[in-house]
């Protein structure tokens, strides 16, 4: 019976190694394949012996720079239903960050000083000059706080889209679990089992939009197989308690106008983690001179499902409470 078992056991490990073996083989072809579709949108500039990528449209007098969140592997193509409508009266940046859409993957520890020199860099050598109106996304939230605290003079303005405060990831520090899930799931994706499980890959909703061409589409599935929790994204969670620590040490960006938009899917308006997501963030606004909170009806990824709402609130926050204030410096 034992010797059964064994021969049982020993079946079953060659079954799932020869799997993952063909898994992966069948990955990097994919990879390769795929490659010929990654002709580069942006200007590639070099940053720390690496190359990160800036895309820039539009034009006039303020720049609008679009910081993706966590996991959007693709950044310029995710985010183009939003950026869209900024750059038809404005210029417009999307910073992809190392380990995202075009950009090399640096395998760095993903400091927050690190990352923010690296995209202020970045944003200079593409030619875009500060002050810059910051447009992040979930984590990108603690990059933009922490760039209005070292360096406020560079920022005209926050939009923040549902992002993650520092306060949050400081109060809610990763456990064993986590972290290791973290750890496992870029093991996973390093082996190729992302092929079976597309939707996890990518973002269904961008494929039903109709802001991307047949042709968009399919490169940005294509960058998503390449760059999906890759080691920077891998990195950036792992880091994201104490890059926030930092930020929480420092004094509030009080003089940085700030609007918080914050996303609220109808089937989650009543969840414990929906009031307390909209209690920190009027808590945070409290504490900034000039800053708004508001709510639209959506998922966390709202740019794809509110655009046109955005906009019009940037633009009047920008106007109304920004344009006509002389910030203090």
């Amino acid at each position: 019976m034992k010797k059964l078992f064994k021969k049982i056991v020993i079946y079953f490990i060659t079954v799932i190694l020869i799997g993952l073996v063909v898994i992966f083989s069948y990955h990097r072809y994919q990879l390769s394949k795929e490659s010929e579709l990654l002709d580069t949108k942006g200007i590639l500039v070099e940053v720390d012996h690496q190359k990160i990528n800036v895309y820039t449209e539009g034009d006039g007098q303020d720049t609008y720079v679009f910081m993706a969140g966590s996991g959007v592997a693709a950044p310029i193509y995710e985010m183009k239903g939003l950026y869209s409508k900024f750059s038809k009266e404005n210029k417009i940046a999307v910073i992809e960050r190392t380990g995202y859409g075009y950009s090399d993957v640096s395998k760095d520890e993903r400091d927050i000083d690190t990352m923010l020199a690296q995209t202020r860099e970045a944003l200079l050598k593409s030619g875009n000059k500060p002050p810059y109106i910051l447009v992040p996304h979930s984590i990108s939230g603690v990059e933009a706080i922490y760039w209005a605290q070292k360096y406020p003079d560079e920022i005209e303005g926050i939009i923040a889209l549902d992002i993650g405060l520092p306060s949050q990831y400081v109060e809610h520090k990763m456990g064993a679990v986590d972290l290791w899930t973290v750890r496992g799931m870029n093991l996973l994706t390093k082996i190729g089992l992302q092929r079976l499980a597309p939707s996890q890959v990518y973002n269904p909703e961008v494929m039903k939009q109709s802001f991307l061409t047949a042709e968009e589409k399919e490169i940005y599935k294509a960058l998503s197989y390449k760059q999906v929790f890759n080691d920077d994204m891998k990195n950036e969670l792992l880091h994201v308690y104490e890059n926030s620590l930092k930020s929480e040490e420092l004094p509030k960006p009080k003089d940085t106008p700030i609007l918080l938009i914050d996303a609220i899917a109808e089937q989650n308006k009543d969840s414990k983690f929906t009031r307390y997501q909209s209690q920190k963030y009027e808590e945070f606004a409290e504490q900034i001179n000039i800053a708004e909170v508001k709510e639209l009806n959506g998922t966390h990824s709202i740019y794809l499902y509110k655009p046109d709402e955005i906009y019009n609130l940037a633009s009047e926050f920008m106007k109304t409470k920004v344009g006509n204030t002389e910030r203090p410096r």
